[in-house]
């Protein structure tokens, strides 16, 4: 196994953007960049030993930059929203950006997508990784405390794409929610929609979320509901049906899945499958809440990699994370890393082909 690093262009405010490719023995390649220390894509076989990019994302480099719908990014301090735009930490109330129907959304707009990260690349143990690094000073998009942040992607000879996110806080209390904004189509990225695909979630509950996509605090059950993937079952099955929770998220799911496991415990979470093409993956984590977002507001005016256009459910985000606005939740798992403190997590996606 090696990494290739090839050097893609500029964005037009003079960021270099290099593209890493990792290829295992089985053939499989995942692509991550610099620019947000972004996942940008993942060719693997079908049933056939046909290769496909199944990850959504964008090639040219101020597309990349924009990032219309966050596709691959690496997303913090604090992945999804925060409400009314401000959180309180240690007795003092900090406020954010106002960037989403009056709530904070994936920390924007400075956003870590438009930030070029510094990359080292090597092979280990027969596993490929690149390795990202940036520091983020205090005061940063309205957050205490400054917060070194790494990430590390490890592409293995078992098809595991493992992302790990180590944190290390500065001299005060910070808010630290990271998630990595792949979309999955595994009949290809360019193939269409995505709602003949099959998806597994173990979870019992997720939580309600109002008409600005904000959790209001309560869980609720998914047993006789359309948010029932507790078998597994084509994503398109319930996604339009009558249901106050999928309108309140522009007809689709854009809920956070509430997991059963100790944070830091690794589990399968959840699996995902395209009968046409056998194509598999597994989603392992020790976050308490793993995202799933169906592309809902996506359109076809971008264009993508490959020259392709997106549209609406064309692809499927799986993000693991603490429950969203959990810092205003205080019964809910805490995002806080503590001054000074050393802080690890851990993602693996898993692929393969199943009949």
């Amino acid at each position: 196994m090696s990494v290739k690093k090839e050097f893609i262009g500029k964005t037009k405010n003079g960021i270099d953007v290099s593209f890493f490719r990792m290829t295992n023995k089985n053939g499989l390649v995942a692509t991550v960049s610099d620019l947000g220390a972004a996942w940008i894509g993942l060719v693997a076989p079908d049933r056939d030993g046909v290769m496909k990019d199944v990850l959504l994302g964008y090639d040219d480099p101020e597309t990349l930059y924009n990032n219309p719908g966050s596709l691959g990014s690496i997303v913090g301090r604090n992945a999804n929203r925060i409400g009314g735009g401000r959180f309180k930490l240690g007795g003092k109330t900090y406020e954010l950006a106002k960037n989403n129907g009056g709530n904070n959304l994936h920390s924007g707009p400075d956003v870590l997508q438009m930030r070029h990260f510094e990359a080292r690349e090597g092979s280990i143990d027969g596993a490929d990784f690149v390795i990202f690094r940036l520091e983020s000073p205090e005061g940063d998009q309205g957050y205490p405390g400054s917060l070194k942040i790494e990430v590390v992607y490890t592409f293995t000879d078992f098809n595991d794409l493992i992302i790990e996110y180590k944190l290390r806080a500065g001299d005060k209390d910070t808010l630290a929610n990271f998630t990595c904004h792949p979309y999955f189509n595994l009949a290809g990225h360019d193939s269409g929609d995505v709602l003949d695909q099959e998806l597994w979630i173990d979870a019992p509950s997720i939580c309600e979320i109002d008409e600005n996509c904000l959790t209001t605090g309560k869980i609720l059950p998914v047993m006789n509901t359309p948010f029932d993937f507790r078998s597994p079952k084509p994503i398109g099955r319930d996604i339009s049906k009558a249901n106050k929770q999928l309108k309140n998220a522009g007809d689709g799911y854009d809920h956070n899945f509430c997991l059963e496991h100790r944070l830091g415990r690794m589990k399968l979470a959840a699996a995902a499958r395209d009968p046409k093409s056998g194509r598999y993956m597994e989603v392992y984590t020790g976050m308490p809440g793993i995202q799933l977002y169906t592309a809902n507001s996506m359109h076809e005016e971008v264009t993508g990699k490959e020259g392709a256009h997106y549209k609406r459910w064309s692809g499927f985000a799986l993000e693991t994370q603490f429950y969203p606005d959990a810092i205003n939740k205080g019964e809910w798992e805490q995002p806080v890393i503590f001054a000074d403190e050393i802080k690890y997590f851990l993602t693996t996606y898993k692929f393969g082909v199943k009949d």
